[in-house]
């Protein structure tokens, strides 16, 4: 693989070539535990960055590692469905791993983080603890219609509608890959509820209050036997980003 650094908005963001010689970006700070956090749908690495989170993972002695998912930020945005078919970005986190020689790492997802961390899981045997946030059990149905009427929004398959057109026209204003989205949502990993039972890592879920549009979280725990849940205040856009979110985390990472 080929790594190189480059400054960024003062920060030395990294490039490596993953295992279909597509290019990942990705940030790496501190030392110590290593921890990679994995953002969510129409955003980047960058979403980490004024978070709580990651100022008291570093504060505490964590290294943190953020990587842009494939399709988004500063990483490759291919147009070839190809390129994101049996999970496509599953590989990619692993090749991060291999590629920075971790030998063991803690991830946290947010959102559609959460959705490829759930994948991550069923194959990836150096992950230490999880962290689900931001997300509930419909993402493990292949036909869920939510995913399914992004998919055909981003793709141009279908006119925009109440819960479409405000993603589209958000994603359009950022100047993000809107054809990349759409194969990012096509070929979305799906976890099926066996595939949880079998996971055995120790894992938080979180979510706010006010986020129920993703299915149940509660529903979500039951399928993972290794799991525990806790509700902080907080909507689906804002929760990653507040301080009861931190706080949950990090006692996780340390009391478990």
């Amino acid at each position: 693989m080929i790594s190189i650094k480059v400054a960024a908005q003062d920060k030395t963001v990294a490039y490596f070539n993953s295992f279909d010689n597509t290019k990942i970006a990705f940030t790496d700070e501190g030392v110590g535990e290593a921890v990679i956090l994995i953002h969510g749908f129409i955003s980047n690495g960058s979403s980490w960055e004024n978070t709580v989170l990651k100022k008291e993972l570093l504060e505490n002695g964590y290294r943190v590692i953020i990587p842009d998912l494939r399709g988004n930020g500063l990483s490759d945005r291919p147009h070839d469905a190809e390129a994101y078919k049996n999970d496509a970005e599953i590989k990619d986190l692993m090749a991060l791993a291999d590629h920075l020689k971790l030998k063991n790492y803690v991830v946290i997802g947010y959102s559609r983080g959460s959705i490829i961390l759930a994948k991550l899981l069923t194959v990836e045997t150096r992950i230490s603890k999880a962290v689900i946030g931001g997300m509930g059990f419909d993402f493990t149905n292949p036909n869920w219609d939510r995913r399914i009427a992004f998919a055909d929004a981003f793709s141009g398959r279908a006119p925009l509608n109440d819960l479409t057109e405000g993603a589209v026209n958000y994603a359009k204003s950022i100047n993000a890959d809107i054809k990349a989205l759409g194969l990012l949502q096509d070929y979305q990993p799906v976890t099926s509820p066996e595939e949880l039972s079998k996971v055995s890592n120790k894992i938080l879920i979180i979510c706010g209050d006010k986020d129920r549009d993703n299915g149940d979280p509660e529903e979500l725990q039951t399928h993972l036997p290794n799991s525990h849940l806790v509700i902080v205040k907080g909507d689906h856009n804002n929760t990653y980003k507040q301080s009861n979110f931190a706080e949950a985390v990090l006692g996780f990472l340390v009391d478990h």
